[in-house]
């Protein structure tokens, strides 16, 4: 997910609680924002703070970690020595390894203003969110931060033209919304075989930080219209566990994934008749290719234990994952394993355990999925896998009115712009 960094952040008492009301009105919730903004701005302006460091006093100047770039060719020009660099890479493991400094994430010195420039503080942004304070003064000290939150909900809709991400692109919504619906939709929906003309709404919330949108947190609510065939989410606590139930009550998280991958493409499908590319013969294909690009991680689509991981001739580095007494799954052409992905290891579904590659006998990256029922190779795009722990008995009834006002804001999300297009589309008379 794509997040930016945001500079000059002062934390209200206030905001230690995230909140937001989907009771509220637009016009409640925007005045609020506003009242939170201009508090912000004046708190900010007598202040001078940031990181929950005064600033006032200081010289301030802000970078990118440059590709092959070390945090002793930040500091050093401002008056760190490389014993004070190793005593703050050593104590740094504890809290935050400095050798996970990434290329393109920002950071911040906060300098002494004699007349030379000296470093007081290094900030590293890890995120839109939190950073990591370097104390380098007298004793160096190394802290965890994070700017404060505030959740506000969103509506999303649209028609799909050639992929649901371009569709969000085309619309100037967050392509993380593209992942977190995949996710959702991962036991249910094959988004390889997403058609245009198909349809989604969706109401979710994201992370503000400042005002800015950094992040999705999670979808409430969403309906994906697939091959003529409405697919419901709804997001719902029963107990202590909170997960994604279809309008009848079914757990949208069944036993198998619908893919490996997240996102590629299919370049050939389950059948008895395909003409190998590499043998240059018509011979039964009894798996699904996914390509991908090489390194792409290759996911468990259940739970299981690894029977096999290894290399062979035709197959490369595969891995083959029994499910239960009914289901086996296999992975084939790897350009690596994944770590500690053996033979007895337990995996859980989503969980890497390769990349995809071309060893063995490939034309090109991909995966070849693999998929037994009974000790016979099947179609896994054809079975039927039932879902998993559906809405209990005890909570069939708040679940029944907590679907009926989710499905009523649903029916309304996007009706304006539908309504425009027709008025659009309508001739002129």
């Amino acid at each position: 997910m794509k997040k930016e960094s945001w500079y000059f952040i002062v934390p209200l008492a206030i905001v230690g609680v995230i909140a937001i009301s989907t009771m509220r009105s637009k016009r409640q919730y925007n005045a609020e924002m506003e009242t939170i903004e201009t508090a912000d701005s004046l708190i900010a302006e007598e202040c001078n703070e940031e990181f929950g460091i005064d600033l006032d006093g200081f010289h301030v100047e802000k970078g990118k970690i440059r590709q092959n770039q070390f945090l002793a060719d930040i500091l050093l020009p401002y008056g760190v020595d490389y014993t004070r660099i190793t005593r703050l890479a050593e104590k740094s493991k504890k809290v935050y390894d400095i050798r996970k400094l990434n290329a393109g994430k920002n950071y911040t010195l906060i300098c002494s203003t004699d007349s030379e420039l000296h470093a007081e503080f290094f900030i590293y942004e890890s995120s839109a969110i939190d950073y990591v304070v370097f104390d380098l003064r007298d004793t160096i000290d190394i802290y965890m931060g994070s700017r404060p939150i505030i959740l506000e909900e969103r509506e999303a809709s649209g028609t799909i033209s050639s992929s649901l991400y371009q569709t969000l692109i085309d619309q100037d919504l967050s392509p993380a919304l593209a992942m977190e619906m995949s996710d959702i939709y991962a036991w249910s929906i094959d988004f390889y075989r997403i058609q245009k003309g198909d349809r989604f709404r969706a109401i979710y919330t994201v992370k503000m930080v400042n005002g800015k949108a950094v992040g999705v947190d999670e979808i409430q609510a969403a309906i994906f219209d697939h091959m003529e065939e409405p697919y419901y989410a709804f997001l719902f606590q029963q107990g202590n566990k909170v997960d994604y139930f279809d309008e009848y009550g079914n757990s949208l998280r069944k036993a198998f994934l619908q893919a490996p991958l997240k996102f590629s493409r299919m370049t050939s499908g389950y059948t008895m008749r395909r003409f190998h590319p590499v043998q240059k013969r018509w011979k039964a294909h009894l798996g699904t290719d996914y390509a991908a690009p090489t390194g792409t991680p290759i996911m468990a689509v259940g739970d299981g234990v690894v029977s096999e991981a290894q290399y062979s001739k035709f197959n490369g580095n595969y891995v083959k994952i029994k499910h239960n007494s009914t289901y086996t799954t296999q992975y084939l052409h790897m350009s690596k394993i994944g770590s500690g992905v053996k033979a007895g290891a337990r995996v859980k579904q989503g969980q890497t355990i390769g990349y995809v590659g071309s060893t063995g006998l490939a034309t090109g990256p991909h995966v070849c999925f693999r998929f037994w029922k009974y000790g016979k190779q099947v179609d896994h795009r054809q079975e039927k896998i039932p879902p998993s722990e559906p809405i209990k008995d005890a909570y069939k009834e708040a679940f029944k009115h907590h679907l009926e006002r989710w499905q009523q804001r649903l029916e309304e999300v996007g009706k304006t712009a539908m309504k425009m297009d027709v008025a659009e589309a309508a001739p002129i008379k």
